[in-house]
């Protein structure tokens, strides 16, 4: 009920076998904590080359479209479309290391008017009572 973990365990880089496997986690807090926890990374993240393999570490937001492939009228292409990335420097994830983001206050931590009203929180929100939330 408070945590969900996904683990990629003993994940390959395709072609590069050799190297080793990577294992790690990603761990979901009902707080809104996000932990990154890497327990095997058998090469340095720069030297993964990203002309195979994307290499991203960080979370952003992000959205997918479908769109039909004018090569193969029966499948899709799929485009995502990246926004408000943050990144983690990639010289820094190794083997037994974590990251962990902490959410910052925002509106939605409010249930009702009074506590709205009252937070101190770095940017105007307001709370409306037709639809009982924050805007």
């Amino acid at each position: 009920g408070t945590l969900f973990v996904v683990q990629w365990d003993k994940v390959y880089l395709q072609g590069k076998e050799d190297i080793g496997s990577f294992t790690f986690q990603a761990a979901l807090h009902s707080s809104g904590r996000i932990v990154f926890s890497y327990k095997e990374i058998p090469v340095p993240v720069l030297q993964i080359s990203p002309s195979q393999h994307p290499v991203k570490a960080g979370l952003s937001d992000a959205f997918m479209v479908l769109n039909p492939s004018p090569d193969v009228p029966e499948s899709r292409r799929r485009t995502i479309y990246e926004y408000h990335r943050v990144e983690l420097d990639p010289s820094r994830i190794s083997s037994l290391s974590a990251v962990e983001f902490t959410p910052l206050p925002t509106c939605l931590q409010h249930q009702s008017c009074e506590t709205c009203v009252s937070s101190e929180l770095p940017f105007n929100c307001s709370w409306c009572h037709v639809l009982q939330r924050y805007l």
